[in-house]
């Protein structure tokens, strides 16, 4: 069934409307966004998609197509809604916390984005209940304010602690662009991202390694950064230039510390590399940038898993002209560079070393950067 049928089927009527809202892939700039960095994410075909309509008992009713126990509440504190019921749950409490007279619905849920990948299944799920919200309302929240609010939910509500990077992609991109975010100040520049014309393409690999955010591991990272941030007297650690790096790291005296904030200034510098690169044309010569993100990622972040390395080291060796992981890590997938007429073979390879590996097999697929958040 479609989820309007879903939502039909649930409820007795037909909906108000549906909102939809992508996952995205970060291009480059990993664990940068909560150090007020730089990212560059793209929005992914793949959304998920809101069939909502007004709820005449005063609470909110959501269900699934993927998950087969509906959730109900009323109005909400951190704490009463657990599981994937959170994230919507989250997304009314925001809002309500910053004073919007939040329009009961009823809500049913449908979703292409692939769960646990990395792939921001729980920002596009978010995205897309809050845009669907804020259109029932009629509520004065701008687009540029949107994420920040979305974020919150995730945090605060979910207990997930995660950067804006997300929320911004699902609900900021634009066709055919990446988003070049600056997230200290939300600026946001709109960067050309047409690989089709330049004979190449994305492909994103899911490791189908377990990923998960809520856990003792990326709150570890956040933390680190936290300490050596305030080791050096700086608000966060995107305040290091790569020059004075030498000269900060002799200042950290624990070796974590220090590759975690070797890999965050670095990281920093190859998304600034990386834009300049492509507003150049020179979509090539990111690969080397991409690589070396990844190297960043397994060796001074300490995030990568054996399923998401092979992935890298596999894709390069069939000819890509970079590779890494994207997401938050511990699993989820692979973005490669390459010639467009060589996504197949690249797959293939990959599947290829999993089986001998004896790894679950991977899936691939091409990527295309497409919209943000919207009404269908």
């Amino acid at each position: 069934m479609s989820v309007s049928e879903v939502f039909t089927a649930a409820y007795g009527t037909e909906p108000a409307g549906l909102w939809a809202a992508p996952g995205r892939v970060n291009l480059i700039g990993e664990h940068t966004d909560y150090n007020d960095g730089f990212v560059l994410p793209f929005a992914l075909p793949q959304r998920t998609v809101a069939a909502a309509g007004p709820s005449p008992d005063g609470q909110w009713h959501i269900c699934s197509t993927l998950i087969p126990e509906p959730v109900t509440f009323g109005n909400t504190v951190p704490g009463d809604v657990t599981g994937w019921g959170a994230y919507v749950a989250g997304i009314v409490w925001a809002l309500q916390d910053a004073g919007f007279e939040v329009p009961p619905a009823r809500i049913a849920i449908d979703s292409d984005v692939p769960l646990g990948s990395g792939l921001s299944s729980s920002a596009a799920l978010e995205s897309a209940v809050l845009t669907a919200l804020i259109d029932l309302g009629g509520l004065d929240l701008p687009l540029e304010k949107r994420p920040a609010l979305a974020q919150r939910a995730e945090n605060v509500y979910v207990g997930a602690p995660t950067g804006i990077m997300d929320q911004s992609a699902s609900i900021r991109c634009q066709d055919g662009k990446a988003l070049f975010l600056d997230c200290r100040s939300f600026e946001v520049e709109q960067i050309p991202f047409d690989l089709a014309a330049e004979g190449l393409a994305i492909l994103v690999i899911n490791s189908n390694a377990p990923h998960q955010h809520v856990d003792g591991e990326y709150g570890a990272r956040r933390k680190s950064c936290e300490a050596a941030a305030a080791t050096l007297g700086v608000r966060a650690l995107r305040d290091i230039a790569v020059a004075d790096l030498p000269e900060a790291l002799g200042k950290l005296g624990d070796d974590v510390l220090v590759r975690r904030t070797r890999h965050i200034v670095t990281e920093n510098q190859r998304v600034l590399d990386t834009v300049t690169l492509l507003g150049e044309g020179r979509v090539r010569e990111i690969g080397p940038l991409l690589t070396a993100s990844h190297a960043s990622m397994r060796d001074d972040f300490e995030i990568t898993v054996a399923q998401v390395d092979v992935a890298v080291e596999t894709a390069l060796e069939a000819g890509a002209y970079g590779a890494r992981m994207t997401g938050g890590g511990f699993g989820g997938c692979v973005l490669a560079l390459i010639d467009a007429d060589r996504a197949e073979a690249t797959a293939a390879a990959v599947a290829t070393a999993y089986e001998k590996h004896g790894f679950t097999a991977p899936t691939s697929w091409v990527a295309v950067a497409g919209p943000g958040a919207a009404r269908l």
